[in-house]
């Protein structure tokens, strides 16, 4: 679970330098929303993580 965790922060920080980098240039508003989603989603496995960990 913490590996996804890690590749949803990569993901979400390579989606942050193109999207807010202006590199992407048209794609910009796909990698703000991209980058949010995941950025949420590494939020749900980190909780998810740690409950599984506290709950055995």
């Amino acid at each position: 679970m913490l590996g996804w965790s890690i590749t949803f922060l990569l993901v979400a920080i390579i989606a942050a330098v193109l999207g807010f980098g202006g590199i992407a240039g048209a794609a910009t508003g796909i990698a703000k929303i991209l980058f949010y989603i995941f950025v949420a989603l590494l939020v749900l496995s980190m909780i998810g993580s740690f409950l599984r960990k506290s709950g055995r």
